[in-house]
């Protein structure tokens, strides 16, 4: 008996320290931070019902891999693509700019950066890590067909060699090879606006993120008109709406936005980008209600995204933090 739960135990232990790497695949197969996490749990109950079947032909790490990308290709072929807004529609002028919610399921989820990325020692390994999770990369991989996207994220994100990735799928080298080649060139076509963000962030970009959380709180639209790229691009999910251009961006903050006047900015690390977990005054309880999650897209030293994630019930307790702020928190 005491042999037995031991043996649990270890297997546990050795299962689990794989948990946030495998989560940081499936949110890039599946671009859902909720579908990611369930995902995993399933390929970790698979791999603990089939661990007497394993007989260490290959490593305890490639074999959870294999189960968690069978896992998110059977998740896939419901054929649900995520995306941005500004990937289903064309940006809407302020004077038409109207609220239409999409179901959950339309939308590329954010994700905190602590649940999808490992600690890893090589700076260079780490930089891809976190670029290889930020929206408008995650957003390209979407429109990847499921074993593409696979094969793209197993030889480019995770550096696996071709024989790997095609012991892993059941094909041949060639066919990965080959798979790789499509995937990049898709790629090449659409990302594009992924900014241009250091790791960790340098002094200008510190100092642009401090301005910018100065002009937001102080609601001062001159001054944020300043920080914002001649092309910078605001989303909102789950509306469709989305903006380009500081006139419509700032346009809207002062009409349907106004409501989010003094409010507080708290900062956190989002799909490897600089953001804010944003609280606006709520006058029915005091204090301060959240109100979304901000990541923040930064290039050239000016911010050209700007992207706001509204449903507060899922997000703040994703990323740990309360639903309410006391009026003198900051």
């Amino acid at each position: 008996m005491s042999e037995g739960t031991a043996t649990t135990t270890d297997l546990d232990v050795r299962l689990e320290k794989h948990r946030v790497e495998l989560t940081g695949y499936c949110y890039r197969m599946l671009g859902s931070s909720f579908e990611a996490e369930d995902a995993v749990q399933d390929t970790m109950v698979r791999a603990w019902r089939s661990y007497d079947k394993f007989e260490g032909r290959s490593s305890i790490r490639s074999w959870l891999y294999r189960i968690a990308t069978n896992v998110c290709l059977d998740m896939l072929n419901a054929g649900n693509r995520r995306a941005r807004p500004m990937d289903l529609t064309g940006p809407s002028p302020l004077a038409q700019a109207a609220l239409t919610p999409r179901p959950d399921n339309t939308w590329l989820e954010p994700v905190p950066d602590a649940r999808v990325l490992p600690t890893i020692s090589d700076p260079a390994e780490a930089a891809v890590a976190k670029e290889s999770v930020r929206l408008a990369f995650m957003a390209a991989l979407q429109q990847l067909p499921p074993k593409q996207r696979a094969v793209l994220i197993l030889r480019e994100v995770l550096a696996w060699k071709a024989s790997e990735v095609a012991e892993l799928l059941g094909t041949t080298v060639a066919s990965v090879n080959s798979a790789l080649q499509r995937a990049r060139a898709t790629l090449a076509e659409r990302e594009g606006g992924a900014g241009a963000v250091c790791d960790p962030l340098d002094e200008e970009q510190q100092k642009l993120l401090e301005r910018y959380v100065a002009a937001f709180e102080g609601y001062d639209m001159t001054a944020l008109t300043a920080l914002l790229h001649e092309d910078a691009i605001m989303t909102m999910p789950p509306f469709d709406l989305w903006l380009r251009g500081p006139g419509d961006i700032t346009g809207f903050m002062t009409t349907l936005g106004a409501s989010c006047a003094g409010s507080r900015l708290l900062p956190v690390s989002v799909n490897g980008l600089p953001g804010f977990a944003h609280y606006k005054p709520d006058p029915e309880k005091g204090g301060f209600g959240a109100w979304a999650i901000q990541a923040l897209e930064i290039s050239d030293g000016r911010i050209t995204g700007f992207h706001c994630f509204l449903d507060t019930e899922r997000w703040f307790p994703l990323f740990g933090l309360p639903l309410q702020l006391e009026a003198e928190a900051h």
